[in-house]
């Protein structure tokens, strides 16, 4: 039987989830631009990555509010 968390730990689940890949895929993109694709690139990424996703993380958590009344205004429902 595999182990899941209690769903009210959702938004903090979708927040991990959503800043790892963002901070990936923005750490792939910025560091290409900068310093380029070359033998490298992979430690790079990985380097920046280890920054970017707490931070990433972190972040999203404390714009979260702002975004969901944002988000409320605009869409009708």
């Amino acid at each position: 039987m595999r182990y899941k968390l209690p769903r009210k730990y959702t938004p903090v689940v979708f927040a991990f989830y959503m800043s790892a890949v963002m901070a990936l895929l923005m750490c792939m993109v910025i560091v290409a631009i900068n310093t380029g694709v070359d033998g490298h690139y992979f430690i790079r990424v990985i380097q920046a990555y280890a920054l970017a996703m707490p931070t990433a993380f972190v972040f999203l958590q404390l714009v979260r509010p702002l975004v969901v009344r944002l988000v409320n205004a605009t869409v009708a429902g």
